[in-house]
């Protein structure tokens, strides 16, 4: 388990994979590439598929067709034991009768390891996550994040190729969740395995992934870097699913372009054929001070007012009632020198052309 610049981890192929619980499909058509030492994260609501698709991995649910490969293996006819797949779960899952020692042992125990080798490896594990003292102790004398990094040290003590995580922080609380974020970072680093970690945590999928698949109804509507999900979605569902936005129709505009009936205003042609809507996230529209600040050039502009400010510790939130009769948010840090907006205020909104993703699917 020592640090490597080199990814020890394998290749994950799923290729046509569907799981049908009789007339609901839970997976259909559902085609994934994982690339070796990758850290990639299955996000969506629930019954999407995402849990679905980690347990077929994992051996513990049977595909109703496709294949699913490791480094080029078919293993849908090994069983869990036989696929070198670590598993760390939403309940932790640990022995309560058991040490800590005992239960990181327990994997190696399995595939018969010498006791020498064993304890070596277990003490390994033990300080990778920080946990060497903790050895004699009970899950019941640890706390929850405490139990957190066991699960951890025991779902990689005997160096899986492939580590699969379940909704694995949602049991804890906000402190705890952010602080395993970053242990799950640095042992990713550290063990080079390729992670694949389920979630309905946008938070979690951004601070953490490689790549991110975003599912709905048992496939993939969109997959790439966390920074791309954010800002380029490609459907209605992502855009929403995915942070915060504004979502507005939009019409071909004269000249080109497109025209926004709920802002009264056309955004430029540029990468905006064939959009049906837009996407607008709150950090992207800036406030013109009292109506006074001068736009840059290029920026579109519309009008509105303040329906309901939201403080948000570091920044401010305003609900904006538009002339449509529609309401969209938008968002400014505090402290910019000058006084927060008030309920009712009348304000003057901008945002830059490029800062509208046009939306092309559903």
């Amino acid at each position: 388990m020592t640090d490597s610049t080199e990814p020890s981890g394998a290749r994950i192929r799923f290729h046509n994979v569907s799981k049908r619980y009789g007339d609901v499909a839970a997976l259909a058509d559902f085609d994934l590439e994982i690339g070796a030492g990758e850290f990639l994260t299955l996000l969506g609501p629930s019954g999407s598929g995402k849990t679905t698709a980690l347990n077929i991995l994992a051996g513990f649910t049977e595909a109703s067709g496709g294949d699913v490969r490791i480094d080029g293996q078919s293993i849908l006819s090994l069983p869990p034991e036989k696929r070198n797949v670590g598993m760390v779960f939403q309940s932790f899952a640990l022995f309560p009768h058991m040490s800590v020692f005992e239960n990181v042992a327990f994997p190696l125990k399995l595939r018969k390891t010498p006791k020498p080798v064993m304890r070596d490896k277990v003490a390994e594990a033990l300080d990778m996550v920080r946990l060497g003292d903790y050895a004699g102790r009970r899950p019941s004398e640890l706390s929850g994040g405490q139990q957190q990094r066991v699960a951890l040290a025991r779902a990689v003590v005997f160096q899986p190729a492939v580590l699969l995580m379940d909704e694995s922080l949602s049991a804890l609380d906000l402190k705890l969740r952010e602080a395993m974020r970053l242990e799950i970072r640095h042992l990713h680093s550290r063990l080079g395995s390729t992670i694949v970690f389920v979630t309905h945590d946008q938070g979690e999928a951004l601070t953490l992934s490689d790549r991110i698949a975003v599912m709905r109804d048992g496939r993939i509507a969109q997959i790439d870097t966390p920074d791309r999900v954010y800002d380029q979605p490609t459907t209605r569902f992502v855009a929403e699913f995915i942070g915060q936005t504004n979502l507005f129709d939009v019409t071909p505009a004269d000249g080109g372009g497109v025209h926004v009936a709920d802002l009264g205003v056309a955004i430029p042609a540029e990468g905006m054929n064939g959009a049906k809507a837009i996407s607008l996230r709150p950090e992207k529209i800036r406030a013109l001070a009292n109506g006074s600040d001068a736009p840059d050039a290029g920026m579109v502009v519309f009008d509105g007012m303040v329906d309901e400010p939201l403080f948000l510790g570091e920044t401010v939130q305003y609900s904006v009632n538009l002339p449509s009769g529609r309401t969209m948010q938008f968002r400014e840090n505090r402290g910019e020198g000058r006084a927060p907006l008030r309920r009712n205020d009348r304000v003057r909104l901008a945002f830059r052309p490029h800062d509208a993703v046009p939306i092309v699917r559903d």
